[in-house]
Protein backbone atom coordinates (compact mmCIF):
# COMPACT_ATOMS: atom_id res chain seq x y z
CA UNK A 1 0.00 0.00 0.00
CA UNK A 2 1.46 3.35 -1.06
CA UNK A 3 1.92 6.17 1.42
CA UNK A 4 -0.30 9.22 1.48
CA UNK A 5 1.82 12.13 0.17
CA UNK A 6 1.51 15.91 0.17
CA UNK A 7 3.23 18.83 -1.53
CA UNK A 8 6.19 19.90 0.61
CA UNK A 9 6.20 23.43 -0.79
CA UNK A 10 9.97 23.02 -1.37
CA UNK A 11 11.04 22.66 -4.99
CA UNK A 12 13.88 20.19 -4.53
CA UNK A 13 11.82 18.01 -2.19
CA UNK A 14 8.61 17.68 -4.16
CA UNK A 15 6.04 15.49 -2.42
CA UNK A 16 6.72 14.12 1.07
CA UNK A 17 4.70 11.79 3.34
CA UNK A 18 1.56 13.42 4.73
CA UNK A 19 2.72 13.04 8.36
CA UNK A 20 6.12 14.69 7.71
CA UNK A 21 6.98 18.37 8.07
CA UNK A 22 9.80 20.51 6.74
CA UNK A 23 12.17 22.64 8.79
CA UNK A 24 14.95 25.15 8.20
CA UNK A 25 18.45 24.08 9.16
CA UNK A 26 18.85 27.07 11.51
CA UNK A 27 16.36 25.52 13.93
CA UNK A 28 18.33 22.27 14.20
CA UNK A 29 21.54 23.50 15.80
CA UNK A 30 22.76 25.52 18.80
CA UNK A 31 25.07 27.76 16.83
CA UNK A 32 27.70 27.98 14.09
CA UNK A 33 31.36 28.92 14.04
CA UNK A 34 34.27 28.67 11.61
CA UNK A 35 37.64 27.06 12.21
CA UNK A 36 41.21 28.36 12.09
CA UNK A 37 43.69 28.64 9.24
CA UNK A 38 46.58 26.27 9.98
CA UNK A 39 49.85 26.80 8.10
CA UNK A 40 50.70 23.99 5.69
CA UNK A 41 53.93 23.40 7.59
CA UNK A 42 51.71 21.81 10.25
CA UNK A 43 49.85 19.52 7.81
CA UNK A 44 50.85 15.87 8.15
CA UNK A 45 49.89 12.34 7.14
CA UNK A 46 50.78 10.81 10.52
CA UNK A 47 47.86 8.73 11.83
CA UNK A 48 48.81 9.75 15.37
CA UNK A 49 48.13 13.43 14.65
CA UNK A 50 44.81 15.26 14.91
CA UNK A 51 42.20 14.92 12.17
CA UNK A 52 41.98 18.18 10.25
CA UNK A 53 39.03 18.97 7.99
CA UNK A 54 39.74 21.25 5.02
CA UNK A 55 37.57 22.08 1.99
CA UNK A 56 38.57 18.74 0.41
CA UNK A 57 36.44 15.61 0.57
CA UNK A 58 38.87 13.65 2.75
CA UNK A 59 40.31 15.12 5.97
CA UNK A 60 44.05 15.24 6.52
CA UNK A 61 46.12 15.43 9.74
CA UNK A 62 47.84 18.22 11.62
CA UNK A 63 50.31 18.42 14.47
CA UNK A 64 49.30 22.01 15.28
CA UNK A 65 48.94 22.38 19.08
CA UNK A 66 47.32 25.82 19.50
CA UNK A 67 43.90 25.26 17.98
CA UNK A 68 41.28 26.87 20.30
CA UNK A 69 39.84 24.31 22.72
CA UNK A 70 36.27 25.49 22.20
CA UNK A 71 36.46 24.90 18.46
CA UNK A 72 37.33 21.19 18.46
CA UNK A 73 34.44 19.03 17.21
CA UNK A 74 32.03 17.56 19.75
CA UNK A 75 29.97 14.38 19.59
CA UNK A 76 26.93 15.99 17.96
CA UNK A 77 28.59 18.23 15.36
CA UNK A 78 28.33 18.45 11.59
CA UNK A 79 30.87 20.32 9.48
CA UNK A 80 29.85 22.29 6.39
CA UNK A 81 32.14 23.50 3.61
CA UNK A 82 32.16 27.26 2.97
CA UNK A 83 33.97 27.18 -0.41
CA UNK A 84 34.12 24.97 -3.45
CA UNK A 85 32.08 21.76 -3.31
CA UNK A 86 29.45 21.99 -0.53
CA UNK A 87 30.55 18.91 1.39
CA UNK A 88 28.81 17.94 4.61
CA UNK A 89 31.11 16.08 7.01
CA UNK A 90 30.16 13.72 9.83
CA UNK A 91 33.31 14.38 11.84
CA UNK A 92 35.01 12.38 14.51
CA UNK A 93 34.99 13.95 17.96
CA UNK A 94 38.06 16.02 18.84
CA UNK A 95 38.92 17.03 15.26
CA UNK A 96 39.88 20.54 14.15
CA UNK A 97 38.91 22.35 10.97
CA UNK A 98 40.05 25.15 8.74
CA UNK A 99 38.43 28.57 8.45
CA UNK A 100 36.87 27.31 5.19
CA UNK A 101 34.65 25.07 7.31
CA UNK A 102 31.56 25.88 9.40
CA UNK A 103 30.83 23.81 12.52
CA UNK A 104 27.19 23.26 13.50
CA UNK A 105 26.35 21.84 16.92
CA UNK A 106 23.22 19.76 16.20
CA UNK A 107 20.64 19.70 18.99
CA UNK A 108 20.51 16.36 20.79
CA UNK A 109 16.78 15.96 20.17
CA UNK A 110 17.42 15.45 16.43
CA UNK A 111 19.14 12.63 14.54
CA UNK A 112 22.43 14.04 13.33
CA UNK A 113 22.99 11.38 10.66
CA UNK A 114 19.56 11.94 9.08
CA UNK A 115 20.18 15.70 9.07
CA UNK A 116 23.53 15.11 7.35
CA UNK A 117 21.88 13.13 4.54
CA UNK A 118 19.04 15.66 4.20
CA UNK A 119 21.10 18.88 4.29
CA UNK A 120 23.51 17.47 1.70
CA UNK A 121 20.58 16.82 -0.65
CA UNK A 122 19.23 20.31 -0.03
CA UNK A 123 22.47 22.18 -0.69
CA UNK A 124 23.09 20.25 -3.92
CA UNK A 125 19.91 21.82 -5.28
CA UNK A 126 21.28 25.34 -4.80
CA UNK A 127 22.95 27.23 -7.63
CA UNK A 128 25.24 30.05 -6.51
CA UNK A 129 26.50 32.84 -8.73
CA UNK A 130 30.28 32.91 -8.53
CA UNK A 131 33.11 34.34 -10.60
CA UNK A 132 35.58 31.66 -9.53
CA UNK A 133 35.02 29.63 -6.38
CA UNK A 134 31.49 28.92 -5.13
CA UNK A 135 30.81 30.29 -1.64
CA UNK A 136 28.39 28.70 0.83
CA UNK A 137 27.78 31.15 3.64
CA UNK A 138 26.41 30.37 7.10
CA UNK A 139 23.21 32.22 6.23
CA UNK A 140 22.80 30.14 3.07
CA UNK A 141 23.18 26.91 5.03
CA UNK A 142 20.79 28.17 7.71
CA UNK A 143 18.04 28.86 5.18
CA UNK A 144 18.13 25.32 3.73
CA UNK A 145 14.75 23.65 4.31
CA UNK A 146 14.88 19.89 4.77
CA UNK A 147 12.29 17.13 5.35
CA UNK A 148 11.49 16.44 8.98
CA UNK A 149 9.93 13.04 9.77
CA UNK A 150 9.26 11.76 13.31
CA UNK A 151 12.44 11.01 15.25
CA UNK A 152 12.05 7.20 15.14
CA UNK A 153 11.71 7.35 11.35
CA UNK A 154 14.74 9.62 11.11
CA UNK A 155 16.67 6.88 12.92
CA UNK A 156 15.38 4.08 10.66
CA UNK A 157 16.19 6.01 7.50
CA UNK A 158 19.68 6.95 8.77
CA UNK A 159 20.49 3.34 9.70
CA UNK A 160 19.21 2.03 6.36
CA UNK A 161 21.20 4.59 4.37
CA UNK A 162 24.33 3.91 6.41
CA UNK A 163 24.17 0.22 5.49
CA UNK A 164 23.27 0.71 1.82
CA UNK A 165 25.77 3.53 1.26
CA UNK A 166 28.52 1.49 2.95
CA UNK A 167 27.94 -1.32 0.46
CA UNK A 168 28.09 1.05 -2.48
CA UNK A 169 31.13 2.86 -1.07
CA UNK A 170 32.93 -0.47 -0.67
CA UNK A 171 32.49 -1.24 -4.37
CA UNK A 172 33.53 2.30 -5.32
CA UNK A 173 36.66 2.05 -3.15
CA UNK A 174 37.67 -1.28 -4.70
CA UNK A 175 37.03 0.06 -8.21
CA UNK A 176 39.13 3.16 -7.56
CA UNK A 177 41.92 0.99 -6.13
CA UNK A 178 41.81 -1.06 -9.33
CA UNK A 179 42.03 2.14 -11.39
CA UNK A 180 45.17 3.16 -9.49
CA UNK A 181 46.71 -0.26 -10.16
CA UNK A 182 46.05 0.14 -13.89
CA UNK A 183 47.65 3.59 -13.79
CA UNK A 184 50.72 2.11 -12.11
CA UNK A 185 50.83 -0.62 -14.75
CA UNK A 186 50.66 1.99 -17.51
CA UNK A 187 53.43 3.98 -15.85
CA UNK A 188 55.69 0.91 -15.59
CA UNK A 189 55.07 -0.03 -19.25
CA UNK A 190 55.99 3.50 -20.37
CA UNK A 191 59.11 3.59 -18.19
CA UNK A 192 60.32 0.17 -19.32
CA UNK A 193 59.85 1.00 -23.00
CA UNK A 194 61.55 4.42 -23.03
CA UNK A 195 64.50 3.40 -20.85
CA UNK A 196 65.14 -0.21 -21.91
CA UNK A 197 63.36 -0.51 -25.25
CA UNK A 198 60.99 -3.22 -26.45
CA UNK A 199 63.35 -5.40 -28.51
CA UNK A 200 64.36 -8.65 -26.79
CA UNK A 201 67.84 -10.01 -26.05
CA UNK A 202 69.89 -6.89 -26.66
CA UNK A 203 73.21 -5.75 -25.29
CA UNK A 204 73.03 -3.13 -22.55
CA UNK A 205 75.53 -0.51 -21.37
CA UNK A 206 75.89 1.67 -18.33
CA UNK A 207 74.10 4.96 -18.99
CA UNK A 208 76.47 6.78 -16.67
CA UNK A 209 73.44 8.08 -14.77
CA UNK A 210 72.90 6.36 -11.44
CA UNK A 211 69.10 6.60 -11.34
CA UNK A 212 68.74 5.43 -14.96
CA UNK A 213 71.01 2.38 -14.84
CA UNK A 214 71.67 0.35 -17.99
CA UNK A 215 70.28 1.29 -21.40
CA UNK A 216 70.55 -0.44 -24.82
CA UNK A 217 74.10 -0.24 -26.16
CA UNK A 218 73.16 1.68 -29.32
CA UNK A 219 71.18 4.37 -27.47
CA UNK A 220 72.55 7.79 -26.51
CA UNK A 221 71.98 10.06 -23.53
CA UNK A 222 71.04 13.52 -24.82
CA UNK A 223 69.77 16.67 -23.05
CA UNK A 224 66.28 17.59 -24.27
CA UNK A 225 67.51 21.04 -25.35
CA UNK A 226 69.46 19.43 -28.21
CA UNK A 227 66.37 17.60 -29.44
CA UNK A 228 63.94 20.50 -29.54
CA UNK A 229 63.53 24.21 -29.12
CA UNK A 230 61.74 26.00 -26.32
CA UNK A 231 58.85 28.12 -27.58
CA UNK A 232 57.67 30.93 -25.31
CA UNK A 233 55.60 32.77 -27.93
CA UNK A 234 52.43 34.30 -26.48
CA UNK A 235 49.57 36.38 -27.83
CA UNK A 236 49.74 39.94 -26.60
CA UNK A 237 46.96 41.54 -24.56
CA UNK A 238 46.47 44.15 -27.28
CA UNK A 239 45.88 41.63 -30.05
CA UNK A 240 43.54 43.50 -32.37
CA UNK A 241 42.06 40.59 -34.28
CA UNK A 242 39.21 38.60 -32.76
CA UNK A 243 39.16 34.92 -33.74
CA UNK A 244 37.90 31.55 -32.56
CA UNK A 245 40.36 28.98 -31.24
CA UNK A 246 40.53 25.74 -29.28
CA UNK A 247 41.88 26.29 -25.78
CA UNK A 248 43.94 23.75 -23.83
CA UNK A 249 43.87 24.15 -20.04
CA UNK A 250 45.83 22.14 -17.42
CA UNK A 251 42.71 20.12 -16.59
CA UNK A 252 42.28 19.22 -20.28
CA UNK A 253 45.33 16.95 -20.19
CA UNK A 254 45.29 13.51 -18.59
CA UNK A 255 48.28 11.29 -17.81
CA UNK A 256 49.13 9.09 -20.79
CA UNK A 257 46.04 10.09 -22.79
CA UNK A 258 47.23 13.50 -23.83
CA UNK A 259 44.59 16.12 -24.57
CA UNK A 260 41.16 14.81 -23.66
CA UNK A 261 39.07 17.94 -24.15
CA UNK A 262 39.40 21.46 -25.50
CA UNK A 263 37.22 24.52 -25.10
CA UNK A 264 36.27 26.55 -28.16
CA UNK A 265 36.60 30.24 -27.32
CA UNK A 266 36.71 33.61 -28.97
CA UNK A 267 39.83 35.59 -28.18
CA UNK A 268 37.81 38.57 -26.93
CA UNK A 269 36.15 36.35 -24.30
CA UNK A 270 39.13 34.18 -23.39
CA UNK A 271 40.76 34.12 -19.91
CA UNK A 272 44.00 36.07 -19.60
CA UNK A 273 46.02 32.85 -19.28
CA UNK A 274 44.90 31.68 -22.76
CA UNK A 275 47.95 33.10 -24.49
CA UNK A 276 50.48 30.33 -25.22
CA UNK A 277 50.72 29.72 -28.99
CA UNK A 278 51.14 26.04 -29.95
CA UNK A 279 51.25 24.07 -33.19
CA UNK A 280 50.97 20.45 -34.29
CA UNK A 281 53.52 18.10 -32.65
CA UNK A 282 54.58 20.58 -29.98
CA UNK A 283 54.96 18.98 -26.55
CA UNK A 284 53.33 20.84 -23.68
CA UNK A 285 54.34 20.23 -20.06
CA UNK A 286 52.47 21.70 -17.09
CA UNK A 287 54.65 23.92 -14.92
CA UNK A 288 52.54 23.25 -11.81
CA UNK A 289 51.16 20.18 -10.04
CA UNK A 290 53.67 17.90 -11.77
CA UNK A 291 52.14 14.86 -10.04
CA UNK A 292 49.22 15.20 -12.49
CA UNK A 293 51.67 14.41 -15.32
CA UNK A 294 49.93 16.89 -17.62
CA UNK A 295 52.10 16.25 -20.67
CA UNK A 296 50.69 16.11 -24.20
CA UNK A 297 51.58 16.17 -27.87
CA UNK A 298 49.61 18.77 -29.81
CA UNK A 299 47.39 17.10 -32.43
CA UNK A 300 46.54 18.38 -35.91
CA UNK A 301 43.81 21.00 -35.87
CA UNK A 302 42.15 23.10 -38.56
CA UNK A 303 41.32 25.63 -35.83
CA UNK A 304 44.08 27.67 -34.13
CA UNK A 305 45.24 26.13 -30.85
CA UNK A 306 46.10 28.19 -27.77
CA UNK A 307 47.35 26.69 -24.49
CA UNK A 308 47.37 28.07 -20.97
CA UNK A 309 50.45 30.02 -19.95
CA UNK A 310 50.73 27.34 -17.24
CA UNK A 311 52.35 25.10 -19.87
CA UNK A 312 55.92 24.94 -21.11
CA UNK A 313 55.96 24.46 -24.90
CA UNK A 314 58.83 22.55 -26.51
CA UNK A 315 59.09 21.99 -30.27
CA UNK A 316 60.76 18.68 -31.28
CA UNK A 317 63.40 18.92 -34.04
CA UNK A 318 65.52 15.78 -34.01
CA UNK A 319 63.24 13.32 -32.20
CA UNK A 320 59.90 11.60 -32.70
CA UNK A 321 57.35 13.82 -30.87
CA UNK A 322 55.36 10.87 -29.52
CA UNK A 323 58.50 9.18 -28.20
CA UNK A 324 59.53 12.43 -26.50
CA UNK A 325 56.11 12.74 -24.87
CA UNK A 326 56.40 9.23 -23.42
CA UNK A 327 60.02 9.83 -22.37
CA UNK A 328 58.96 12.83 -20.29
CA UNK A 329 56.04 10.83 -18.88
CA UNK A 330 58.18 7.90 -17.74
CA UNK A 331 58.18 7.48 -13.98
CA UNK A 332 61.96 7.62 -13.74
CA UNK A 333 62.21 10.91 -15.59
CA UNK A 334 59.11 12.69 -14.25
CA UNK A 335 60.07 11.82 -10.68
CA UNK A 336 63.51 13.36 -11.18
CA UNK A 337 62.00 16.53 -12.60
CA UNK A 338 59.60 16.61 -9.62
CA UNK A 339 62.43 16.17 -7.12
CA UNK A 340 64.14 19.26 -8.54
CA UNK A 341 60.93 21.31 -8.63
CA UNK A 342 60.11 24.31 -6.51
CA UNK A 343 56.98 25.34 -4.66
CA UNK A 344 55.66 25.17 -1.10
CA UNK A 345 52.24 23.63 -1.55
CA UNK A 346 52.50 22.15 -5.06
CA UNK A 347 55.61 21.12 -7.01
CA UNK A 348 56.39 23.57 -9.82
CA UNK A 349 58.93 23.42 -12.63
CA UNK A 350 60.29 25.81 -15.22
CA UNK A 351 61.39 25.47 -18.84
CA UNK A 352 65.10 25.37 -18.07
CA UNK A 353 64.66 22.36 -15.78
CA UNK A 354 62.87 20.44 -18.52
CA UNK A 355 65.15 21.26 -21.47
CA UNK A 356 68.33 20.60 -19.44
CA UNK A 357 67.11 17.14 -18.54
CA UNK A 358 68.90 14.21 -20.16
CA UNK A 359 66.95 11.33 -21.68
CA UNK A 360 67.92 8.02 -23.31
CA UNK A 361 67.42 8.26 -27.09
CA UNK A 362 67.35 5.39 -29.65
CA UNK A 363 67.59 5.85 -33.43
CA UNK A 364 64.55 7.36 -35.15
CA UNK A 365 63.17 4.05 -36.46
CA UNK A 366 63.18 2.57 -32.93
CA UNK A 367 61.68 5.76 -31.50
CA UNK A 368 58.72 5.30 -33.87
CA UNK A 369 58.50 1.59 -32.99
CA UNK A 370 58.36 2.40 -29.25
CA UNK A 371 55.88 5.24 -29.80
CA UNK A 372 53.50 2.95 -31.74
CA UNK A 373 53.86 0.20 -29.12
CA UNK A 374 53.08 2.57 -26.27
CA UNK A 375 50.13 4.13 -28.12
CA UNK A 376 48.61 0.65 -28.45
CA UNK A 377 49.37 -0.50 -24.89
CA UNK A 378 48.29 2.68 -23.14
CA UNK A 379 45.09 2.95 -25.23
CA UNK A 380 44.07 -0.55 -24.09
CA UNK A 381 44.68 0.35 -20.43
CA UNK A 382 42.90 3.71 -20.84
CA UNK A 383 39.83 1.87 -22.19
CA UNK A 384 39.73 -0.34 -19.09
CA UNK A 385 40.18 2.68 -16.82
CA UNK A 386 37.41 4.55 -18.66
CA UNK A 387 35.02 1.64 -18.08
CA UNK A 388 35.89 1.55 -14.39
CA UNK A 389 35.48 5.32 -14.09
CA UNK A 390 32.07 4.96 -15.70
CA UNK A 391 31.18 2.33 -13.11
CA UNK A 392 32.22 4.72 -10.33
CA UNK A 393 30.08 7.47 -11.87
CA UNK A 394 27.07 5.13 -12.07
CA UNK A 395 27.53 3.95 -8.48
CA UNK A 396 27.83 7.51 -7.20
CA UNK A 397 24.65 8.40 -9.10
CA UNK A 398 22.90 5.34 -7.62
CA UNK A 399 23.97 6.41 -4.14
CA UNK A 400 22.66 9.97 -4.61
CA UNK A 401 19.37 8.65 -5.96
CA UNK A 402 19.03 6.21 -3.08
CA UNK A 403 19.62 8.94 -0.48
CA UNK A 404 17.15 11.26 -2.20
CA UNK A 405 14.37 8.65 -2.44
CA UNK A 406 14.55 7.68 1.23
CA UNK A 407 15.40 11.02 2.82
CA UNK A 408 12.38 12.59 1.12
CA UNK A 409 10.07 9.69 2.03
CA UNK A 410 9.33 8.68 -1.56
CA UNK A 411 10.50 5.22 -0.56
CA UNK A 412 9.83 3.85 2.90
CA UNK A 413 12.11 1.87 5.19
CA UNK A 414 10.01 -1.07 6.36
Amino acid sequence: MSRLMKDSGVEWLGDIPADWNTIKFKYLHNGLNTGEGIDKNYWTTDEEDILFYTASMVPIRTNYKSFPDWKYTKKNDLLLARNGTPYVYYPKEGACYTDHIIRAEIKESFNRKFIMYAIQQSILSVVVESVSLATWSASLWNEQRIPFPPLDEQQRIANFLDNECARIDNVIEKTRASIEEYKKLKQSIITQAVTKGIRPDRTLKDSGIEWLGDIPADWEIIPIKYLCSYNDEVLQENTALDFTFNYIEIGSVEFGRGIIEMQRLRFANAPSRARRIVQENDIIVSTVRTYLKAVAQIPHSDTPLIASTGFIVIRPKNINPIFLKYAILSSTIISKIESNSVGISYPAINASQVVRFKIPVPLLDEQKEIANYLDEKTAAIDLLVAKKNQLVTELESLKKSLIFEYVTGKKEVI
